[in-house]
This record gives C-alpha cells, structure tokens and sequence, in this order.
C-alpha cells in the first residue's frame, strides 16, 4: 500500500508529492492529461518553433515561493530570465508607470507628489521580505508567525479595499498601476483584502522580481516532476479519475481538483456547494513579427505590461465582468512578453505575446476584437506585427484545465471573506469530510498562483495524520 496518492499534476499537486516523498512516504501522482502542468505548461499554439504559456507566463510568486525556493529545482533545469523592468503600466500620452526592482524608480514614475508616499508604503516590508511571505502565505496554519509584528502591520495596510489604499496618492499613474495589480486575480477594487493583493506583487517585484522560466512555464512543472521522481515517487499522465475506486490504495489521498471535482469523485455531496467561483478570461496567445510596438518606451524593456487607461477604466472592466455579467468595451489586460528576455521561445527576429481580459463566468463569446482594439491604444500597428493568433475563451480554458470552470482561472472568487477563507471557512481548510482525503489545489489558501503553497501547507497536514496512523 502507497502511503500517498496524489491526483492532479498542476503545479501544487506536484508541491505535494514532493514535500511528500522529501520525507520518505510513497507517492503515486495521477495526472488525466498527457503532460504534467496544470496551470504551468508551455505548447506550440500557433506555429513551429513558437513556444506559448497557455496560462501563467511571469512568475512574482514562483520565484519569491518558500516551498520553491527550498527545493533544487535549478539542478532539474529550471532557470528564471528577469527582464530589464518586471512590468510597466503605459499611458495613452505615450508615458508610463513602471514597476521595477529598485523602489526609487518605482516611486519617480508616479511624479513628484506620490513618490514619497510610495516609498512610506513599501520601505517597512522590503527587508523582511522573505519572513513576511512564508507568514503570509503559510497561513492558516497551526505554527506561530516567525515576525507577528510585521505580519500585524501587513494587515492592517492589507486588509481594507484597494481604493483606500488608493487614497495615499494623489495622481492617476500610482493609483491606475495599483488597480492594475489587484486585478491580476480579478477581484473588484472594493473587495476586502485587496489593498494585500496589490502591495505582494508590488513587494515581490522588488525584492525578486517577476521572472519567467527560460524554454516556458513547463519547466517549473518539468523540474518539480523530475525532483519527485528523484526521490521515488512516480508520475502516471494520461489517467483520468472518476471515483476513489480507480486509484490504488494508500493511506492519504491529496487532490489538486477543484472543490467541485473532489466533491464528486470522492461522494461528498453538497459539502462545497457554497464555494463560489469567479470571472473568467478571454486569452489571446500571438506569434508576432517583431516586438510590440508600444508607444511608451518602458513597455518595450518590461517583461508583463498591464493595459488600463486609468483606475476608472480598470474598475469599470471588473465590474463588467463580475456584476454585470458583460464583457467589457474596453477590457483591463494583463500582457505578457516572455521574448523580450527569452531569445528561446522563438524564432530568431520573431516574437510570443500574450494577452488576456476579463470577462463573465462561462461567457461564450469573442473579445478578439476588443482586446486588439485595446492593444492598438497603446501600441498603434500591433495588428501588422501578428503572423497568427490562437484564442481561449472560459469554454477551452475549462477544456484545457478542468479546475478552471466557467473560465476561472483562479479556481474560485477571490472576493469577500472567500479570499482568505477558502474552500471553507475552516482552520484545516486542506481537510475534507473523509479523514484520508485532503486537497491541495490553488482553492486553498493561500490562494491563485504559481506557487505550489497550497501543496507544501497541505502536505504538512497530510504527513502530521500519517506519522499519527
């Protein structure tokens, strides 16, 4: 009998499996598709030789990860790029707020008034860094905070809407990058805890950066599968599970699912039929001529650049999206270059761009044409660079992914008490009904991303019950 078997092969399913076998269990992972990934793959969507991430691209939190950041994975081959500025934000005059590894630049490219204000805001974080986010990202959890103060003054800043936070600034450029960082999780600017969502991308960009994987977000995956198979464990793709019945026994049973997944093959009813789920994305991968001609210079140095003309037009797009359950004229977009710094993931004078926009859960239209209408804004003649296109509205995410229902890309709304407290509202949110069964996917704290800290938090759980049987 396996000690552990473990379903689903996205980024924290393999966490999992790791954390599992680094302390000598047995582990099986079960993958349905023929490659392990999840939200972390990369394919050739368009043409030859051009290397697409069919959803996450830029890593803020892979890199800053303390279930990661112990593990070698460079020795598997996995190797971060850092483009010359992490993201910036352009402007319809032609300028830009950038978001950049040193504070000072950060703060001058929102002018005069608010660059004191931005330095205030992250200066008592910066170098408590990688204690504030394995308190933040490891909770909730038994164990003690390492440094409660810092935690506390993190959530007092944290906790309240984003358009408080907002109030520190006075001019559009901070205010309309900040939106922007919010709504990478798609989370109306009004939502509680958002104000934290914005200051972590933030914080990360500058103590290690928004990296992406060289040769593709498949090597995070690839690296972390070859570390399991290292320590004994195995990898099983191309097998789909439908009940309990069709995996071997073993003593745990981890799910990277959705809650609704889990709920059917393990026969447990209605017990996460509260557990709500969030806005999809309308995602445009691009083979491209040359570089995106942006109006803005930062853009062209940035390797994530975010297409909002100011926080009203941003919030605007969320609550479209969210409350209105329309896709929106002008939708916010989060774009992504990989390229820019990667020379790997095309040919030589040519290009990979992606970019996606918010739109209802399950919508079934086509925002081609108002995502390019978006990008020409800011980058006249992009249009003329594209060689081909390949689209993915919430239907083909959700085909593509089957924790991503309705187009979710964050398996689960991050919105109200639900961005803290999730699936549940439990202080073991990684157990379920059956004593044996837990799950470990981004449904749990602390939440969407590439991460694997939902599969490192709920591995602890798992190995706590197993040294107990």
């Amino acid at each position: 009998m396996l000690d552990a078997v473990v379903v689903g092969a996205g980024p924290n399913g393999l966490t999992a499996a790791v954390e599992l076998a680094r302390r000598g269990f047995s582990v099986a992972l079960f993958e349905a598709r023929g490659t392990v990934g999840g939200g972390a793959r990369t394919e050739e969507l368009t043409l030859p030789g051009f290397r697409h991430d069919p959803c996450s691209a830029a890593h803020p939190l892979a890199v800053s990860s303390p279930a990661f950041r112990g593990l070698p994975l460079e020795r598997h081959g996995l190797e971060w790029l850092h483009p010359e500025l992490p993201m910036a934000h352009p402007f319809l005059d032609g300028t830009a707020a950038v978001l950049s590894r040193s504070v000072g630049e950060t703060a001058a490219s929102f002018g005069p008034r608010d660059a004191g204000a931005y330095r205030r805001l992250v200066t008592p974080f910066l170098h408590r860094w990688d204690t504030l986010v394995r308190d933040f990202m490891s909770l909730p959890l038994t164990s003690l905070p390492r440094d409660p103060v810092t935690l506390a003054r993190f959530g007092l800043v944290g906790l309240p809407p984003s358009t408080w936070l907002a109030r520190r600034f006075h001019d559009e450029p901070a205010r309309t990058l900040l939106a922007g960082l919010v709504a990478h999780v798609m989370a109306p600017l009004s939502g509680f805890a958002t104000s934290a969502i914005g200051l972590v991308f933030a914080l990360a960009a500058h103590t290690r950066g928004w990296p992406v994987a060289r040769g593709g977000s498949q090597a995070i995956s690839d690296a972390l599968a070859a570390h399991l198979r290292e320590l004994g464990g195995t990898v099983h793709t191309d097998y789909e599970v439908k009940r309990l019945d069709d995996l071997p026994p073993a003593r745990a049973y981890v799910f990277d699912t959705s809650p609704t997944a889990l709920a059917r093959i393990a026969g447990f009813g209605d017990h996460y039929a509260r557990y709500r789920y969030g806005p999809g994305v309308f995602k445009i991968d691009y083979a491209l001529d040359g570089p995106v001609p942006w109006t803005a210079p930062e853009a062209r140095r940035a390797g994530t650049v975010q297409i909002g003309a100011d926080s009203a037009e941003i919030g605007a797009a969320l609550h479209a999206a969210s409350r209105e359950n329309r896709a929106p004229d002008a939708p916010f977009l989060i774009t992504v270059q990989p390229s820019v710094v990667d020379p790997t993931r095309a040919p030589e004078g040519k290009h990979v761009f992606w970019a996606y926009g918010h739109v209802p859960h399950g919508w079934t239209g086509d925002l081609t044409d108002a995502i390019e209408r978006q990008l020409e804004r800011f980058a006249p003649g992009f249009r003329d660079r594209v060689l081909a296109r390949a689209t993915a509205g919430p239907p083909e995410l959700a085909a593509r992914n089957a924790n991503y229902i309705g187009g979710d890309i964050a398996t689960g709304a991050v919105s109200g008490l639900q961005t803290l407290l999730r699936p549940k509202l439990s202080l073991f949110p990684y157990a379920t009904p059956h004593p044996a069964v837990f799950i470990c996917s981004q449904a749990t704290p602390p939440g969407p991303g590439v991460h694997g800290m939902p599969g490192h938090n709920a591995a602890k759980a798992v190995w706590r019950r197993l040294r107990q049987t």
